[in-house]
C-alpha cells in the first residue's frame, strides 16, 4: 500500500514524503560558491561549457581543440552529467538552458545500442539526482522511460545482464569484443535501479538489480575478490585477472554503498563489502621501492603485478566512507596512506598531473613511481579529487584541499584550450603537454563537482549521511526500504 501511494504521489507530480526535507534539495537555496577556491571551479565549469554549448550542444561530447563533438550515444551525455553540478553551483542560466534541450531534445527511443552500465550511471543517475535536487517531475518522467527501455538488457536465464541494449528495438547482446560481460558494470547499476524502484513505487526495478546482486554473492570468490570478466549465457565468472582497476573497481565500491543506500538495512552488502577489504589487504596491499608508498597492485593468474589504474584512487573515499559509517578504524588509516599514494601520482609529474596508469618500483628503480609511455595519459579522470573531498568531509584536515587545489591548478595550466573547453593531455611526462583533443563527459559531471565540494565549507550541501553518491558522482538520497 505504501508503494502504491509513492507510486501515485509521483504520478501526482510531488515528491514521495521521505524526499520532502532532505538537505541539498529544492529548498535549500545554499547552492552556488562561497569562498574562491570555489569561485574558480565555477569559472572553469563555464569555460568547459562554454566550448560544450558553441561546439557540442546537445551531443554526447566536445572535441574542443577541433572544435567538434563526437557521440557515443546520441544522448546527449555531457548535458546530461553536467545537470546536477550545475545545480549544485548555482548556475541558473546555464540549468535553465539545459533542462530545455532534456525537454525538447532529448529523444530516448532511438534505434541505437548503449552500454548498460554507462548510459545507467550517467543517463539514469544524472536524470534521477537532477530530479532529487531539483524536484523538477520532468527529470523523472525521462528517467522512468529510460529504466524502461535498459531493463531489457536483465537476463533471467544466467541472471547476468547483457552489456548492451538497444534503445529502441529493446535488443540486447553481449560486448562486440567478447562472450562475457565486465563484472564492474554489471554491478554497477544497482544503486540507480533501486533508486528508480524507490521514488516510483515500482519495485520491479529492484528486483532486476537484487537478482544480479544474490548471483553474484553465491559465486565462488578468492576471499571476496572477484575476476573482472563474468560470462552473460552462463552466468560464470571468467579469467584470472583480480585488480581493482578498470573493470573491477566499481563492484567494490557498489558493495558499501548499497548497503549505505538503504540506511544499513541490507547487511549482506555490508558482509560481502568487509570480506572484499580484507580479502584486499591479504593479497594486493604492497609498498614501493625506495620510499614505500602504499599501492594496490593487481593479481594474474595468481602472480602479483605492480600496477596500479588512476581509478583504483576511488578506493581511499570509499574506505574512508565506510570508517565513518561505523567500520573498522584500521580502513581510515589505509584511506590515508592510499590517499597520499594518489596524491604523488600527481605531484611527481613533470605536468602535475596523474598518468592513467602506474607501476611501482619493486627496487628496479630509484623512482617509486614508474610510468609508460603508453601509459602516460590524462583524461581529466575525477578518482583522486572525489577520494580528497570525502577524506577532508570526514577528517576535516585541510591538506586534501590543497592537494586539490595543485591539481585544479594543473588542469588549468594544462588542459585549457583558448576557444572553450578542456582537453584530455597524450602524456603527463611533457611539459608543455599535447592534447588528445576530447573532454570527456565526466569533467563536468565528476572531476569539477567534487573539486567544487572539496573546498566548499558547508557540511549542510550534500550531507554524506543522507546521500550516498554513485560512480558518476550523481547523489541520491539514503532511504529506508518499505
Amino acid at each position: 500500500q505504501q508503494q502504491q501511494q509513492q507510486h501515485e504521489q509521483a504520478a501526482a507530480g510531488s515528491f514521495p514524503r521521505h524526499f520532502d526535507t532532505l538537505p541539498g534539495t529544492q529548498e535549500n537555496t545554499n547552492h552556488g560558491p562561497k569562498n574562491t577556491r570555489q569561485e574558480a571551479v565555477v569559472r572553469t565549469f563555464r569555460w568547459a561549457w562554454q566550448g560544450y554549448r558553441d561546439f557540442a550542444w546537445g551531443h554526447d561530447e566536445l572535441l574542443p581543440v577541433s572544435k567538434r563533438s563526437s557521440e557515443w550515444f546520441h544522448l546527449g551525455l555531457t548535458l546530461i552529467d553536467a545537470l546536477d553540478t550545475m545545480f549544485l553551483m548555482g548556475m541558473t542560466t546555464e540549468f535553465t538552458q539545459a533542462r530545455e534541450w532534456v525537454a525538447t531534445g532529448l529523444n530516448l527511443d532511438q534505434d541505437v545500442d548503449v552500454n548498460l552500465f554507462e548510459c545507467t550511471i550517467r543517463v539514469l543517475g544524472g536524470l534521477l539526482s537532477t530530479y532529487h535536487l531539483s524536484g523538477d517531475r520532468l527529470f523523472l518522467d525521462k528517467a522512468v522511460d529510460l529504466g524502461d527501455r535498459l531493463k531489457f538488457a536483465f537476463n533471467h536465464n544466467s541472471r547476468v545482464p547483457f552489456s548492451d541494449v538497444n534503445l529502441k528495438t529493446h535488443a540486447a547482446h553481449k560486448p562486440r569484443w567478447g562472450p562475457d560481460s565486465t563484472t564492474s558494470e554489471v554491478t554497477t547499476i544497482q544503486l540507480e535501479f533501486k533508486d528508480l524502484a524507490h521514488v516510483t513505487g515500482r519495485t520491479e526495478f529492484g528486483s532486476y538489480v537484487d537478482e544480479v546482486m544474490d548471483h553474484v554473492r553465491q559465486l565462488p570468490k578468492t576471499d571476496g575478490l572477484v575476476p573482472i570478466f563474468i560470462n552473460a549465457n552462463n552466468g560464470q565468472f571468467s579469467g584470472n585477472t583480480i585488480t581493482l582497476g578498470a573493470r573491477g573497481d566499481s563492484y567494490y565500491e557498489y558493495l558499501l554503498k548499497q548497503w549505505l543506500q538503504t540506511a544499513k538495512t541490507e547487511d549482506k552488502f555490508k558482509d560481502m563489502y568487509l570480506e572484499a577489504v580484507a580479502g584486499i589487504k591479504k593479497h594486493l596491499i604492497k609498498r614501493s621501492h625506495p620510499n614505500g608508498l602504499t599501492y594496490v597492485a593487481e593479481l594474474i593468474g595468481g602472480r602479483i603485478s605492480p600496477k596500479m589504474d588512476h581509478l583504483v584512487c576511488f578506493l581511499p573515499g570509499t574506505l574512508a566512507l565506510g570508517a565513518a559509517n561505523g567500520l573498522d578504524s584500521s580502513h581510515l588509516d589505509l584511506a590515508k596512506e592510499l590517499m597520499e599514494t594518489c596524491y604523488q601520482m600527481y605531484a611527481r609529474m613533470p605536468a602535475k598531473l596523474a598518468p592513467e596508469i602506474a607501476y611501482f618500483s619493486q627496487g628496479e628503480s630509484q623512482e617509486d613511481i614508474i610510468v609508460k609511455d603508453n601509459d602516460a595519459h590524462n583524461l581529466l579522470r575525477p578518482e583522486t579529487v572525489e577520494s580528497l573531498f570525502i577524506l577532508y568531509r570526514i577528517t576535516g584536515d585541510k591538506k586534501y584541499q590543497d592537494y586539490g587545489w595543485e591539481i585544479y591548478e594543473a588542469f588549468e595550466r594544462h588542459c585549457r584550450i583558448s576557444t572553450g573547453g578542456y582537453s584530455s593531455l597524450v602524456s603527463v611526462k611533457n611539459v608543455p603537454p599535447s592534447f588528445r583533443d576530447k573532454m570527456e563527459s565526466f569533467f563536468l559531471g565528476e572531476t569539477l563537482k567534487y573539486l567544487f565540494l572539496l573546498f566548499g565549507d558547508d557540511d549542510r550541501v550534500l550531507p554524506l549521511d543522507k546521500y550516498v553518491i554513485n560512480t558518476e558522482a550523481h547523489p541520491l538520497p539514503i532511504f529506508r526500504p518499505s
